[in-house]
């Protein structure tokens, strides 16, 4: 059934003009121009996530520019409507550097700015006609085809809104679309596997200036008449209502919200000051109850049939020992892979680092430990490129990499997990694991215009790299669940799962023993061996002095900012300053590792008494 639907829809449309009367075939004509800007907001603002209100500048300046140029220059129209395609994408790659230096709604007034002054402009130019606009546009010549007619011009909006929307969804499902999600659920994370976020960035508004752009030049050849009140203020928020009432993480729901609303608003035009109300007042409601708009309805509503049903019944999956994924990473197995050289890190008065020194070597298992507040968190932030160093030195294998991007860094090998997991919660399981896989440059984006089935190629190719990859750390049946809806101990796997996917040389593991119980800690000692074994060198960060003791073969003692311990786990244990900063006597260390086996043993057996009284 699901196959019939494309046809279908294709047949509707193309028969439509045939029922329609002059009035509504324009009607039509107009919310089809705004459906490709809503395609263009939804891929900047619900995709990326990156808040955009110059989209209606985009839309008037593809406009502007093509009646400029036919109506002044004496340009053919097709001649001018790419360059003023072009002009859109251009004005789009300006609006985006500010978005590399601020986010949230500090990006929304920048935006906002752009679009005023472009609205300033137009009715103050005289190039742009001043208020009165541009007139007397040439008709859009197309092999001998009558274009002033609205009903033949339909078809050429529905062929370009055809190619502009497989075109937006193709990129959706891609691997840059599935960077972009993910840059727009947690861009620290995304820029940790190796996501190159400036440049995602900057690629979403240019996406939205392309289709700003191409709507532009639509408007110009369908009206023929170019006035500033088309791009106001108003008009932008209308677009923006759209997007949100349809659904701005949906590229179809952002068209569905586009063409809804042009009808709606044509139905309530003699009613316009309190359909600008009821926009608003939908859109606050939509914000409040459903944030993922009408596209999103359905998922919600199983959703809640699922929880009036019992939910997903489905036990969490079996955590079967770990078998290394992959090649050992390449290099040198000897020698030593991370320096850490007089590092310092202030946060204004505070001094959260002072000095602090370390090498890793290759193929070792070192522990960082220390109480709360140490500064190990601080440590690993530095290492991976989330901060720099007030003062000293990064060297991964011989090179500095003092304040190097976590992009830059992710593509060296350094791989992390997060204290709080930073899962991608929008994202499935395979998803998640296949935006770390994915190892392409952004700059790679000109094959998705000029050779789109060798971006097919590729992410099929990565598609079954994930699906042994899951495989291999169990989490096959997981594969198309949300991680937040999964056990606790399951993500955490699904971290470490994602992290080794980067095929990384050095792997920062921050607390990954936190809210496991016993027989999952045993595991994940396990599994950190194995990840030793295939030729990944290991830092961790834990508060789990059993597995510390059990595991690492060199321990580094943190307290105030400061190394004071830094030898095998037996000799840092008789440290006295180590006792008297973290453990509180001196037989805490040798012990704890008895203790935690005796407690895995005792929540083993647990296990096995509750499964027998189950099953009786």
């Amino acid at each position: 059934m699901k196959r019939l639907v494309v046809p279908l829809l294709a047949i509707a449309a193309w028969l439509l003009p045939y029922g329609l009367d002059p009035y509504a075939i324009h009607v039509v004509d107009v919310a089809i121009i705004f459906a490709l800007l809503g395609i263009g907001l939804g891929l900047v603002m619900g995709v990326a996530g990156q808040i955009n209100l110059a989209q209606v500048a985009f839309f008037g300046i593809g406009a502007y520019t093509c009646a400029i140029l036919t109506t002044r220059a004496g340009l053919g129209f097709w001649v001018a409507a790419a360059l003023a395609v072009l002009a859109a994408v251009a004005i789009g790659l300006v609006v985006s550097i500010p978005a590399l230096r601020v986010q949230s709604h500090y990006l929304g007034i920048v935006t906002l700015g752009l679009a005023l002054a472009f609205i300033n402009w137009t009715t103050n130019a005289a190039l742009a006609g001043k208020s009165e606009g541009i007139s007397d546009l040439p008709v859009p010549p197309l092999f001998g085809v009558d274009l002033s007619s609205e009903y033949l011009f339909y078809y050429v909006e529905i062929v370009v809104f055809a190619i502009a929307l497989a075109f937006a969804l193709f990129v959706v499902r891609s691997p840059l679309g599935r960077r972009m999600r993910a840059m727009r659920d947690d861009s620290l994370a995304a820029g940790a596997l190796g996501a190159e976020i400036p440049l995602l960035r900057i690629t979403a508004f240019v996406l939205s200036g392309l289709y700003g752009g191409v709507a532009g030049v639509l408007y110009a050849g369908l009206i023929r008449y170019i006035a500033p009140e088309t791009f106001s203020i108003a008009n932008m928020f209308l677009l923006l209502a759209m997007v949100i009432i349809g659904g701005r993480q949906s590229i179809v729901g952002c068209v569905i919200g586009a063409v809804a609303l042009s009808l709606i608003r044509e139905v309530l035009v003699d009613f316009s000051v309190y359909a600008q109300l009821g926009y608003g007042t939908v859109v606050v409601l939509m914000v409040v109850f459903a944030p993922t708009g009408l596209a999103g309805l359905p998922v919600r509503l199983r959703a809640r049939l699922r929880g009036r049903t019992g939910g997903d019944r489905r036990g969490p999956a079996e955590l079967r020992p770990f078998t290394p994924y992959g090649e050992a990473p390449s290099g040198d197995p000897t020698g030593v892979v991370l320096e850490i050289r007089a590092v310092g890190m202030r946060f204004k008065g505070l001094r959260a680092l002072d000095d602090v020194s370390l090498e890793v070597g290759a193929g070792e298992i070192r522990g960082v430990v220390g109480p709360n507040g140490s500064g190990k968190t601080t440590l690993f932030n530095i290492i991976s490129g989330f901060y720099t160093a007030s003062s000293g030195r990064v060297v991964l294998r011989g090179t500095d990499v003092t304040g190097a991007a976590p992009y830059r860094l992710a593509q060296l090998g350094v791989a992390r997990t997060f204290q709080n997991l930073r899962l991608f919660g929008d994202l499935t399981v395979r998803e998640n694991v296949l935006v770390a896989l994915d190892r392409t440059r952004t700059s790679w984006i000109w094959r998705y215009v000029a050779l789109p089935w060798t971006v097919v190629r590729q992410d099929r190719a990565l598609s079954a790299q994930a699906d042994e990859l899951l495989d291999r750390y169990g989490l096959t049946d997981f594969a198309g669940a949300r991680p937040q809806s999964l056990p606790y101990g399951i993500q955490r796997r699904i971290e470490i799962a994602r992290a080794m996917a980067m095929s990384p040389r050095l792997l920062l593991l921050d607390e990954p023993a936190a809210g496991l119980n016993g027989e999952e800690v045993r595991l994940l000692g396990e599994m950190v061996r194995s990840l030793r074994d295939s030729g990944v060198t290991v830092v961790i960060i834990e508060h789990n002095m059993g597995l510390v003791m059990s595991l690492c073969d060199q321990v580094t003692v943190l307290s105030s900012g400061r190394v004071i311990a830094d030898g095998p786990p037996a000799a840092v244990a008789v440290v006295p300053e180590v006792i008297e900063a973290y453990l509180g006597d001196s037989t805490y260390m040798s012990h704890e590792s008895q203790d935690t086996t005796s407690r895995d043993a005792t929540s083993q057996d647990t296990t096995s008494q509750d499964t027998t009284e189950a099953a009786r």
